[in-house]
């Protein structure tokens, strides 16, 4: 009813867990105070305030502060197109972050240069525009992979206005084209994405492969929804909103942390699923590489044994493996329809 939960969270080997989260509320079908606050300087009262003046990306920006004066470090920053925005690219850039974000098809100019006749020239272009002068029919395959890819190196000015100094940075675009439907031999001219990252260094692979870990975040709101009593209290007010929230993260950690190091029995067991699940984001990406030819080599000495079966079991792993990328990619074909809309 108007009112989105946006949390930050830290994915890495040990899994994940939430750190931060707000409620942002927007400008349409959100639902009213049913009273006001009895102190409006309370915390709930400011937090209200909050969530109806700034933006998903203005929220985004001062709990990744938040984060990092708590002590809490990390190497990339990972978010969806909602916040492929030049303030979260700006923010990551100061607070030593490197970018790794899925990009919307928008009018956002990109500085391209070419060189033509000994001259350099600088054309402004959006990531539709791009698409059809350099990416098309140039794609690449991407080993080991069903996808194909195509990164460009370009310029993106931060500033976001006219009266601010100009702000150039370079940024690596990496457009992904989807997987064809099976009743297509080549995707549809709408089926690719572009992911931004900072680190004009990292291979097409890598990028995806750690973008995959932002895939996590999404678990978790699964799990929360399912199993952790994500706002199901039987309270209308805002407070509880609040509370409700942190409460979840407070349980999932506790699950995490029992799961982990005590290995407890019981509940932490019927959870097993949980922490699973985040941790297979890791081992997928850290064997993106190799798991495939190391099991590859095993099938091959396996195939005096079993015969035929050995290509059976390796076309059914990697059928597995690319749904999983497919999914933490968002790369299916609904979705990249939905957003080329």
């Amino acid at each position: 009813m108007g009112q989105q939960v946006l949390t930050l969270g830290m994915s890495g080997t040990e899994g994940f867990v939430p750190i931060d989260s707000e409620l942002f509320i927007s400008a349409t079908k959100a639902q009213e105070l049913h009273q006001p606050f009895r102190d409006g300087r309370s915390i709930v009262a400011k937090r209200y305030r909050v969530a109806q003046s700034q933006t998903k990306p203005q929220m985004a920006g001062d709990m990744i502060r938040r984060a990092q004066r708590a002590g809490i470090e990390a190497d990339y920053l990972l978010a969806d197109a909602w916040f492929g925005t030049k303030p979260i690219i700006r923010l990551a850039d100061e607070q030593l972050l490197t970018s790794i974000l899925r990009m919307k098809k928008n009018t956002m100019k990109y500085r391209l240069t070419e060189c033509k006749g000994g001259q350099a020239i600088h054309r402004d272009r959006d990531v539709n525009t791009l698409y059809q002068s350099c990416i098309r029919c140039q794609w690449q395959k991407i080993p080991e992979q069903p996808y194909q890819a195509k990164a460009l190196d370009v310029e993106l000015n931060l500033s976001s206005s006219p009266d601010e100094a100009d702000q150039w940075i370079k940024v690596r675009l990496l457009f992904v084209r989807g997987i064809a439907q099976p009743e297509k031999a080549q995707p549809g001219k709408h089926d690719w994405a572009v992911f931004l990252t900072t680190d004009t260094n990292l291979e097409p692979h890598r990028i995806l492969e750690l973008y995959a870990m932002r895939w996590a975040i999404e678990v978790y709101f699964k799990e929360a929804k399912q199993y952790l009593g994500f706002l199901k209290e039987q309270s209308s007010h805002y407070a509880a909103y609040i509370a409700s929230i942190h409460l979840t993260a407070i349980r999932f950690c506790m699950l995490v942390i029992a799961k982990s190091k005590h290995q407890a029995s019981g509940i932490a067991d019927v959870r097993q699923q949980l922490t699973a699940n985040a941790t297979s984001i890791d081992y997928a990406a850290r064997l993106w590489q190799v798991f495939r030819s190391v099991i590859a080599g095993a099938m091959d000495e396996m195939k005096m044994l079993i015969g035929d079966t050995a290509s059976q079991i390796m076309a059914t792993i990697e059928r597995h493996v690319q749904s999983f990328f497919v999914q933490a990619l968002q790369l299916d074909v609904r979705t990249l329809r939905l957003e080329a809309k």
